[in-house]
């Protein structure tokens, strides 16, 4: 057997463990895809439903409901696209969408988003606002880092990315709606962009 053999084996044996212990389907245009929606939802926000500077954010008040509305159809809309296009890239790689790498990843995935989503609802119903956007931007990166070891790609590198700039964002609260708009949106798509150029070539 020659050597080119002998890399070839290794390469296929080295695939099939990353295929058994990696969900490899995630599909960029879905990190895309959010991120066109977030920024879409932040500039509706932006004129449409942010109350005024001589109008605070009252909790049960219009606004209020209405950001929590507006950032429930954004999570959903991303949840739903990741998934049909998620499942799309599966079915024509041939691969199983729903294994123990897959709960694994959804686990691990959730328990710093659900806990983060907690203690951001606690600290709104105190009516302290002010770091809300860097506690999403830091709670979604640590998400990401936490299942970033169950999938493959640059979703560590997102995540890690998102913790700097809701850091970035703790220290500058007066711009929390920016860094918001750049970190769910701006790094979803360039993170997307990237992933999607690399599908491409593979």
């Amino acid at each position: 057997m020659s050597n080119k053999d002998y890399l070839k084996d290794i390469h296929l044996i080295k695939d099939m463990m990353n295929r058994s212990s990696r969900f490899i389907s995630l599909s960029g245009l879905s990190g895309i895809f959010a991120g066109i929606y977030a920024i879409a939802g932040a500039i509706f926000a932006y004129f449409y439903i942010f109350p005024s500077d001589e109008q605070p954010l009252l909790i049960n008040s219009a606004p209020y409901n209405g950001i929590l509305i507006l950032l429930a159809s954004i999570a959903i809309l991303s949840i739903v696209t990741a998934f049909l296009l998620t499942t799309r890239k599966a079915r024509m790689n041939n691969e199983k969408i729903w294994d123990i790498t897959t709960y694994r990843l959804l686990i691990n995935f959730m328990i710093p988003l659900v806990t983060g989503g907690i203690y951001i609802l606690i600290k709104l119903n105190s009516q302290h606002y002010g770091l809300t956007a860097s506690l999403m931007l830091i709670f979604y990166g640590l998400a990401l880092v936490n299942a970033s070891k169950y999938t493959l790609g640059n979703i560590r590198y997102l995540g890690l990315a998102e913790i700097l700039a809701g850091l970035i964002c703790a220290a500058m609260p007066g711009y929390g709606f920016w860094f918001w708009v750049i970190g769910f949106g701006l790094f979803h798509i360039i993170y997307g962009s990237i992933m999607y150029i690399q599908e491409k070539r593979s």
